[in-house]
């Protein structure tokens, strides 16, 4: 099948040299029985090409529609995860009223794909390990090995060579499991891409709700090529369907779009990598939608907070002040003598008086007189927090979180 036939028959869309080579190596190794190892970020299809793999070897034929089994490794609780894959005998334990197939037993003579590998605990790695060498498995409760012909394709969005590093992930099944390896690069790397799959995910939703098909001008085209995508083709999806169904213009400008990638910042610069996020950290789905429909919000309340405070410590800084001015310097210092606490210090020259001793000084004593400020407040007005929050000038939810960072009842 050559690669062209291969796109259309899996609605794959792009032509990125990386995506068509990994493409390429999976129909070459599909008729072998090698172990694969695919890689990549959560969203650029790893189960797509388990099909693609599976359904171009001799093993297709194998006992139709259920000749690929797929398996979520880091969905199964590691309490159970021994009899899911493996089969248990009944009384095996409590509630085994009866004898149950593994997932690799239901595979036998098909493929079976584990994805999320790289969350497997280190126990059920050395018993995959005995599977993939052996080609038996041990049921729950049991202690006769039984032979299966299985083919493993697994997949895994972590840096699983840094997970062998940090001793998380066994080296001796790295290697069984990486005979043949392929990678899928994330969206962010296919720029070219992009428009191609926006457009495809368009037209979908606009035959099956029947209504004219979303376009995008040139300035909303480059700020989408410019977007991070760390949900990769699966955001690209959703975000197309979202925007085709709730926006009543068809031609979609930048101004509109922005509006669903929250991510953009101001003239279409690149989105903020923490690159000090440890390595396989991964950000699903439900978090990302979250994160899309909340941002605004949250940074609205962040700088809310902020001003509330800043008004606060004012509020509280004049008190102070008028308290020192109405008192008088010591007879015994010299007239032109200027007690620490009235001196001036202007921007200009407050650095050089502020040494890291003395800031750290300063805010434990600032955080003394907002715990003060705080109790006096809710002492006058009788407990009331509104009226509280009101005399100190901070809004009920700055207030709200000040009593629990001060532990005030």
């Amino acid at each position: 099948m050559d690669i062209q036939t291969l796109k259309q028959r899996y609605d794959i869309i792009g032509n990125d040299p990386r995506l068509l080579l990994a493409l390429n190596k999976a129909i070459q190794v599909a008729p072998t029985d090698l172990s694969i190892l695919i890689t990549g970020e959560s969203g650029v299809g790893k189960d797509v090409f388990s099909r693609i793999i599976h359904e171009n070897s001799l093993r297709k034929h194998v006992r139709q529609g259920r000749g690929l089994i797929s398996v979520n490794c880091g969905a199964i609780p590691e309490g159970t995860i021994e009899s899911e894959l493996f089969g248990h005998v009944k009384g095996a334990f409590t509630g085994a009223d009866r004898s149950r197939k593994g997932y690799f037993e239901e595979a036998d003579g098909g493929t079976i794909f584990l994805d999320e590998i790289g969350e497997l605990p280190l126990a059920m790695q050395v018993k995959l390990l005995r599977v993939l060498e052996n080609g038996e498995i041990i049921p729950v409760g049991s202690s006769t090995a039984q032979k299966i012909n299985v083919r493993v394709v697994a997949a895994t969005n972590v840096d699983i060579v840094e997970a062998v590093r940090s001793g998380r992930f066994r080296e001796d099944l790295y290697y069984r499991l990486n005979q043949i390896s392929i990678y899928l690069p994330p969206l962010r790397e296919r720029k070219d891409d992009i428009p191609l799959l926006f457009r495809k995910f368009s037209s979908d939703v606009a035959e099956k709700y029947h209504m004219p098909p979303i376009v995008l001008t040139d300035d909303a085209k480059h700020m989408m090529m410019d977007y991070p995508w760390y949900g990769n083709v699966r955001e690209l999806k959703n975000i197309t369907e979202q925007i085709a169904v709730v926006e009543t213009e068809r031609t979609i400008t930048s101004a509109i779009l922005q509006n669903y990638l929250s991510y953009v910042p101001t003239e279409r610069m690149p989105a903020v990598i923490d690159n000090a996020a440890p390595a396989g950290n991964t950000i699903t789905d439900r978090e990302l939608l979250l994160k899309a429909l909340s941002m605004g919000q949250m940074i609205s309340e962040m700088r809310q907070e902020i001003n509330d405070l800043r008004q606060m410590v004012g509020h509280m800084a004049q008190g102070t002040q008028m308290q020192v001015e109405q008192k008088q310097a010591p007879s015994y210092l010299p007239a032109n003598h200027l007690s620490p606490l009235t001196t001036h210090i202007s921007p200009q020259n407050e650095e050089e008086f502020l040494t890291p001793e003395i800031i750290e000084d300063e805010s434990v004593a600032l955080e003394d007189r907002e715990r003060v400020a705080i109790i006096r407040a809710l002492e006058k007005h009788k407990g009331s927090r509104k009226l509280a929050a009101a005399d100190l000038h901070i809004s009920e939810r700055t207030l709200y979180r000040k009593l629990k960072e001060y532990n005030i009842e």
